[in-house]
């Protein structure tokens, strides 16, 4: 279940309280509309959040890739590269061993992870400069 759909999971039933309520068209109307106002601040709050955090993963990644050291700056595609001659070992049977469960797990993680972290450092400035040209207009 993701953070936003959390959120909603929350405030569905308090608008459905307001529904119940013995009180007048208008009142309800402006009960729903203060719950949706309070759902979407926290949904911006949530994005804001998701943005620094990105913006964080974007600077280790440049960091990273932009160090002194051969190393720092390789690192992570030498695993991926690892990682990916492991399957296809596995795959066509080429280890004495089957690569474990845990081994599976811990490669979608690095995947997932390089994915991710390769994807915001592209998508993350973009996101930034949007909302740095919201915010002035």
């Amino acid at each position: 279940m993701g953070l936003m759909s959390f959120i909603s999971g929350i405030i569905k039933p308090a608008t459905e309280l307001v529904d119940e309520l013995h009180t007048s068209e208008e009142e309800k109307l402006s009960l729903r509309a203060k719950l949706m106002e309070i759902e979407n601040q926290l949904q911006l709050k949530i994005l804001e959040y998701e943005t620094k955090l990105m913006q964080a993963q974007k600077d280790v990644i440049t960091a990273e890739s932009t160090g002194q050291s051969w190393m720092q700056r390789n690192w992570r595609p030498i695993t991926m590269l690892t990682f990916l001659v492991l399957v296809v070992c596995d795959s066509f049977g080429f280890l004495k061993f089957r690569l474990a469960d845990e081994a599976w797990t811990l490669l979608q993680i690095g995947l997932g992870g390089y994915v991710v972290g390769r994807s915001a450092e592209k998508i993350v400035p973009q996101v930034m400069k949007k909302n740095s040209s919201d915010a002035k207009g």
